[in-house]
């Protein structure tokens, strides 16, 4: 199983603020992941309609979507963050 986390508005438009998930064994990078989870219904379609603005944390560590996400045991998705 793999913790899923969103925030900001990632997690408001999914609805959940985490998960526990089994990965298909075709999902092996992130883009991968952020592939897959767009299948699984209206809400994560809305989230993830524009994968490449996604940011990804694999173990607390920020990741490119080209990131093999093997044996990983929670993945963070982001909103692009804004600051100043």
């Amino acid at each position: 199983m793999t913790k899923l986390v969103y925030f900001a508005w990632v997690r408001e438009r999914i609805g959940k603020a985490e998960e526990e998930v089994t990965l298909p064994s075709g999902v092996e990078t992130v883009g991968d992941l952020l592939l897959w989870l767009k299948g699984r219904g209206e809400a994560y379609e809305y989230a993830l309609q524009h994968p490449d603005v996604i940011r990804v944390a694999i173990n607390h560590e920020h990741v490119d979507h080209r990131e093999r996400i093997g044996g990983t045991s929670e993945i963070a998705l982001f909103p692009p963050m804004t600051g100043g």
